[in-house]
């Protein structure tokens, strides 16, 4: 019984012995035993412990990058303050390297000055999707985190598995034992298409293909040598001959659709003769021996590296009397050689869009602490640095046409293409989709009841410790597990919030406050707030953090997007 029921029997009990009294009848000397029972205990959640707020709070603002100090305000709280208004704030927080970990997790991972295999195989995070098993050479499973604190998976078991060959993942495509694959070749885009029992999504082309040059290792150093090869290279051809439909020539490094990116001066014309008198002026009238290298992995923005690098090659002797050989790297090893300019020669590589916004083509790649090309341009990265401040496209129109227009006059690189690319599925698959950014998200997809969703893509991811890997294939992968405060719309570039509500900035976009998202748990079962994401970004910002320890240890993204803090003076 509980206490209100036994206090409303006691009180009719009084009220009935005073009318029995008031009629006369005789008052029982003893009340009859009232049957009691304890109350029922009330249910109650340990008291949260008070909150203490962590900060990373940068020296000063000379160490060149955009934060003066990031802060745990309150436990879902998080106070972003720049050194300068920086318009892309959002597009570039959304960005899935910048995903949130637990300051425990972040901590616990270190081994030896290293990252323990644990975190780069299998990191603790917040999104629909966990790690199950990682059979290296051969697949990756995934099984939905039963922590996810939205709207689960379609499927129970997502894997991804991968082959550099695109005839290779149509077959099994066509087979069945995949539902979904990334990059058909050029020449399957027809046959995709005309197959009742498959679809073919085309993704629009937001990257760049491109053949990078190493200023720092002659003949390289000399800027007319760069030119002749610029001027040198028939481009168009390339894009003729080895790219689908809905690719184009690249007239300036950035797609075109991103505003201001063709600000400026277009590219050299193809002109053989006048690039061999040029490189004949600059002391090499019969060329040279180079290298060309390049990973054989089919992405977008260059769907088929090895005949491209052939076409090169036979391009570079006809057209300049340059002898180069070919070398073929390991994936890993290639990216980590060329982010630190360490490849004599030329190398092939390309770029899909981040976000839409042209600081991540351009300041990513020149902007001045760069090294893919050798010594930085002071002439680019200077305007990038001013353009990045302003917030109309329209104001700063003109600082993106003299940034593009110094990086065709010093040549860093060639642009050769922007790629059109697709993706394929199964056609029972429901909710499939392509990304301009090459981010799939394959919780939303539903494989037709079959429980299991299979992706194929161009290469294995080199870890899943995505806040410091560069490469698509790794990047796809950790979005199916970790989350950003904010992320892009499924299938598009537009932001919305994840694991913040919201983020505010003040009148002058310098200082930009998040409100999180409450009752988010990691997938380990802890809770999520505020000095995870400080955490977070002190592990990738700050140079003398015991905590910034990756897998490259080049934290690319992190420096090129951000700017390190306490780098140590070499």
């Amino acid at each position: 019984m509980s206490r209100r029921t036994l206090t409303s029997a006691l009180g009719l009990l009084v009220l009935a012995s005073m009318i029995l009294t008031g009629c006369g009848q005789a008052t029982p000397t003893e009340a009859p035993p009232v049957a009691t029972e304890a109350p029922a205990p009330v249910a109650t959640e340990a008291p949260m412990p008070p909150f203490e707020g962590t900060a990373l709070v940068a020296p000063d603002c000379e160490y060149g990058g955009k934060f003066k100090s990031i802060t745990a305000v309150d436990r879902y709280t998080v106070e972003f303050a720049l050194c300068d208004p920086f318009p892309a704030f959002l597009e570039t927080l959304a960005f899935s390297v910048f995903s949130i970990y637990p300051n425990e997790w972040i901590e616990a991972t270190i081994g030896d000055g290293v990252r323990t295999a644990e975190a780069l195989d299998a990191p603790v995070g917040t999104g629909p999707y966990v790690v199950k098993e990682w059979v290296r050479g051969e697949s990756i499973t995934f099984e939905r985190n039963p922590n996810y604190w939205g709207t689960p998976g379609i499927a129970e078991t997502l894997v991804f598995r991968w082959n550099s060959e695109g005839a290779a993942r149509l077959l099994e495509l066509q087979a069945g034992t995949v539902d979904g694959i990334d990059n058909p070749s050029p020449d399957d885009f027809e046959v995709v298409a005309a197959d009742p029992n498959l679809q073919l999504i085309e993704r629009p082309a937001l990257n760049i293909f491109y053949v990078g040059i190493t200023n720092t290792y002659p003949p390289f150093d000399k800027k007319e040598v760069r030119q002749a090869i610029a001027m040198g290279i028939d481009r168009q051809r390339i894009v003729d001959n080895f790219y689908p439909a809905g690719s184009e020539v690249a007239s300036h490094f950035t797609p075109c659709v991103i505003p201001n990116g063709c600000a400026g001066e277009e590219w050299y014309a193809f002109d053989a003769a006048a690039a061999k008198q040029m490189l004949a002026d600059a002391g090499f009238p019969n060329g040279f021996d180079t290298t060309i290298y390049y990973r054989d992995v089919f992405r977008g923005y260059l769907p088929e590296p090895g005949r491209v690098a052939e076409e090169l090659q036979a391009q570079l002797k006809t057209n300049l009397g340059i002898n180069a050989k070919i070398e073929v790297m390991e994936s890993g090893a290639f990216i980590e050689a060329s982010s630190v300019g360490g490849l004599n020669g030329l190398h092939l590589l390309g770029w899909t869009g981040d976000y839409p916004h042209i600081t991540n083509f351009l300041d990513f790649h020149f902007g001045g602490t760069g090294e893919q090309f050798g010594a930085p341009y002071p002439e680019v990265y200077e305007k990038l640095v001013e353009g990045s401040q302003i917030a109309s496209a329209a104001d700063a129109e003109p600082v993106y046409a003299a940034a593009n227009n110094a990086i065709k006059e010093f040549v860093p690189m060639v642009p050769i293409a922007h790629g059109g690319s697709g993706v394929a599925y199964r056609a029972d698959v429901a909710g499939a989709h392509a990304s301009p950014l090459g981010n799939e998200y394959f919780a939303v997809v539903d494989p037709a009841g079959r429980g299991t969703f299979v992706w194929m893509q161009n290469a294995e991811p080199i870890s899943m410790f995505c806040a410091d890997e560069t490469d698509g294939e790794s990047l796809r992968a950790c979005e199916q597990v970790t989350q950003a405060l904010y992320t892009y719309e499924v299938g598009g570039t537009a932001v919305e919030p994840q694991l913040a509500e919201v983020c505010a900035p003040n009148e002058d976009l310098s200082v930009w406050t998040c409100t999180l998202r409450q009752g988010v748990k990691f997938s380990d079962g802890t809770d999520f707030d505020a000095n995870d994401v400080v955490a977070t970004f002190t592990m990738g910002l700050d140079a003398s953090s015991p905590t910034h320890v990756g897998n490259t240890n080049v934290w690319d993204y992190y420096g090129y997007l951000w700017g390190l803090m306490n780098v140590p003076a070499e």
